[in-house]
């Protein structure tokens, strides 16, 4: 019976590392967009030192 040679046994390890670098940023990924969802009630929020202001070329004042 042959021995597995360290070539084979060395792509086995790069390819276990890049399954867990690949599901840590998945879960990341994951992470991140719950806490996107919780953000979005605080967007709904406005300064009331800005309140009604319009962005762009404002009117000119007449006097």
């Amino acid at each position: 019976m042959a021995t597995k040679s360290a070539v084979t046994f060395k792509k086995k390890e790069r390819e276990e590392a890049k399954r867990r670098k690949r599901l840590a940023k998945e879960a990341k990924k994951t992470e991140r967009r719950e806490n996107k969802v919780g953000k979005e009630s605080i967007a709904g929020w406005e300064d009331p030192d800005i309140a009604g202001i319009v962005p762009g070329p404002q009117p000119k004042d007449e006097g």
